[in-house]
C-alpha cells in the first residue's frame, strides 16, 4: 500500500444554497396576514488549510470526491434555513493548487495558510424578503444558487533548505541518516528510496532541513526513472548538494560525468540554475574511492564547485560538509527579502461598469455574460410566471434591455443567459411598470386568446338586442304605411 502520495486529483462540490419559501401568514380572523416565507441557508464552502502535522496527500488519494453540506430551505413564519457546514481540508506545507489545465490557483506555504477553493451557493430569498411597495405579497421565492463544482490538482513540493541529488545508490539516504534523525530505508540496490525523505540538521546555532530526493538518471526530466515524479521536491531548496559515488563499478561512470549528467537533467527541468551547489564525494572509506576523489577534486574545483570528501560509513568529512551547508543556507536566508504582512487589496468596480457583457453570435443569437444576470437566472423558478416577470424587471433595470437593443437585437431573437435561452420580447418589459395580479401570475406573460372576453360577449348581446328592436320598429312602420294605402 502506498504511504506517500504527492499528487492527487480532487473532485470538489460546494454545497448548494437552500430554496426560499413562498408562504402567506394564516391566522384565525386574519384571512390575509401578508408574506412570511423565510430565506434559504447558504451552501457550505470547501477550503484548504496548511497543517504541519500532515506530510502526505494519502487521504485524498483514497477519498478523491469531496462534497460540502447543502443549505436548508426556508419555511413559513419567517423561519430561515440553516447554512451548510463549511468543509476544511488539511494539506501539507508546500502544496500547490492547480486546475486541470495546469493553471496555478494557490501556492500554500506556511502553517495556517488558508485558501477557499470552492464557494458554496447563496440561499434563495423567501417572499417576505421580496415584498415591496408594489409587490406586497409575492407568490414566488428565489431558488438556491448551485455551489461551485470543479476538479483541482494538488501537488506537494517539499519545503527544505538543502536538497541532495545524485545517481541511485550514491549514498544520499545514508548521508541524511547520519547528519539528521531521519531513518530512511537503506539497501544495496538502486532506487531504494521511492519517496523524498526530510531530515532536520542542527549545528551549533544553525538549524535547517535536508531533503533526500530519489535517485536521478539520464532522462529523468522527461519521465525516465523516478525523476519526473520527484524533481519537483527540490524546487524550493535553497542549496543543492551533488552526492557522488566514488566507488561505483558501473562502466563509463566517474564523478565528473555524473555531475554533468545530473546538471543536464536539472537544466532541462528548469528553474534551478541559480541555486548554489556543493559537491560531496561519498564512499571515500573504500580505498579506490579515496584515490578517485583525490584525482577528480582539482577538476571540480576549477569549475567553481566547493568539494568535500566524505564517508557516510565512517562519518569522515561530514562536519565540514554540514557547516558549509549551514553557511550557504544562512546566506540565502539573509539575501531573501523580508516577509511582508498580508495586504488586503480592494478592487472597486468602475463607475461605468455594468457588470455584464453582450456578445453577438454567428448564428444571430446574443449571449449575456455577467455574475449578476447569470446568478439571477439560476435563482429563478421558470414554472412561476410572476418569478419570470420579476427576473425580466431586474434585467431591465440593470440595463440588459437597452444594451440588447443597441447591439442590434430584434424582437424574437434568441438570447442566452447562463444555461437558459429566451426569445427576446422587449415590448413586454421595457418601461412597463409592474401591475399586481393573482399570486404566481404576471399579466404581461399571459397568452393572448382568440376567445372573446366576458365584456366583449356582453357588449355583443346588447348590440344584437338594439338591432332587433330597430328591426321591429322598421317593420311596424311598413305595416302602417300599407294600411294607409288600403284605406285610400
Amino acid at each position: 500500500m502506498a504511504t506517500f502520495v504527492d499528487r492527487v486529483v480532487l473532485h470538489l462540490q460546494a454545497g448548494d444554497g437552500g430554496h426560499g419559501c413562498a408562504s402567506i401568514h394564516r391566522e384565525k380572523f386574519k384571512p390575509f396576514g401578508g408574506p412570511d416565507g423565510g430565506n434559504g441557508g447558504h451552501g457550505g464552502s470547501v477550503s484548504l488549510v496548511v497543517d504541519p502535522q500532515v506530510t502526505t496527500l494519502l487521504d485524498f488519494h483514497f477519498h478523491p470526491h469531496v462534497k460540502a453540506d447543502n443549505g436548508k430551505g426556508g419555511a413559513g413564519s419567517n423561519r430561515d434555513g440553516a447554512n451548510g457546514h463549511n468543509l476544511v481540508l488539511k494539506v501539507p506545507n508546500g502544496t500547490v493548487v492547480q486546475t486541470s489545465d495546469g493553471t496555478v490557483l494557490a501556492d500554500m506555504v506556511g502553517a495556517g495558510t488558508t485558501f477557499e477553493v470552492a464557494r458554496g451557493g447563496r440561499g434563495g430569498r423567501g417572499n417576505a424578503s421580496l415584498a415591496n411597495a408594489k409587490r406586497k405579497a409575492p407568490g414566488f421565492a428565489e431558488l438556491g444558487e448551485p455551489g461551485d463544482q470543479l476538479d483541482i490538482v494538488l501537488e506537494l513540493k517539499s519545503v527544505a533548505d538543502v536538497g541532495l541529488v545524485g545517481f541511485p545508490s550514491a549514498g544520499k539516504s545514508s548521508l541524511i541518516s547520519v547528519i539528521s534523525a531521519a531513518k530512511p530505508k537503506i539497501a544495496d540496490y538502486p532506487f531504494t528510496t521511492l519517496v523524498p525523505n526530510l531530515g532536520v540538521v542542527r549545528m551549533d546555532n544553525h538549524t535547517f532541513t535536508v531533503a533526500d530526493v530519489p535517485g536521478l538518471i539520464p532522462g529523468a526530466a522527461t519521465g525516465k526513472g523516478l525523476g519526473l515524479e520527484f524533481l519537483r521536491h527540490i524546487e524550493r531548496c535553497a542549496v543543492l548538494v551533488h552526492v557522488i559515488d566514488s566507488a561505483t563499478l558501473e562502466p563509463g561512470r566517474d564523478p565528473v560525468a555524473d555531475i554533468d549528467a545530473i546538471e543536464a537533467e536539472l537544466s532541462q527541468y528548469g528553474g534551478l540554475t541559480d541555486r548554489p551547489r556543493l559537491v560531496a564525494i561519498n564512499k571515500i572509506d573504500v580505498p579506490d574511492g579515496r584515490d578517485l576523489a583525490e584525482i577528480v577534486r582539482p577538476d571540480l574545483e576549477e569549475r567553481g564547485y566547493q568539494v568535500f570528501e566524505v564517508s557516510a560509513a565512517t562519518r569522515e568529512g561530514l562536519k565540514e560538509l554540514t557547516y558549509a551547508m549551514a553557511e550557504l543556507v544562512d546566506a540565502e536566508r539573509k539575501a531573501a527579502p523580508p516577509a511582508e504582512p498580508t495586504r488586503i487589496v480592494i478592487r472597486p468596480i468602475a463607475v461605468d461598469d455594468d457588470g455584464f457583457t453582450i456578445t453577438a453570435e454567428a448564428d444571430g443569437s446574443f449571449t449575456v455574460r455577467g455574475v449578476r444576470p447569470e446568478r439571477w437566472v439560476k435563482q429563478t423558478n421558470f414554472d412561476n410566471d410572476e418569478a419570470v416577470g420579476y427576473l425580466a424587471d431586474r434585467l431591465a433595470r440593470l440595463g440588459v434591455e437597452d444594451k440588447l437593443a443597441k447591439a442590434g437585437a430584434q424582437p424574437g431573437d434568441l438570447v442566452r443567459i447562463g444555461a437558459r435561452e429566451f426569445d427576446w420580447q422587449p415590448t413586454l418589459f421595457a418601461g412597463v411598470d409592474f401591475v399586481p395580479g393573482n399570486r404566481g401570475t404576471d399579466v404581461r406573460l399571459e397568452e393572448k386568446s382568440n376567445r372573446a372576453s366576458a365584456a366583449d360577449r356582453l357588449a355583443a348581446r346588447k348590440a344584437r338586442r338594439v338591432r332587433s328592436a330597430d328591426d321591429l320598429g322598421a317593420d311596424a312602420s311598413d305595416d302602417d304605411i300599407d294600411d294607409e294605402d288600403d284605406a285610400e
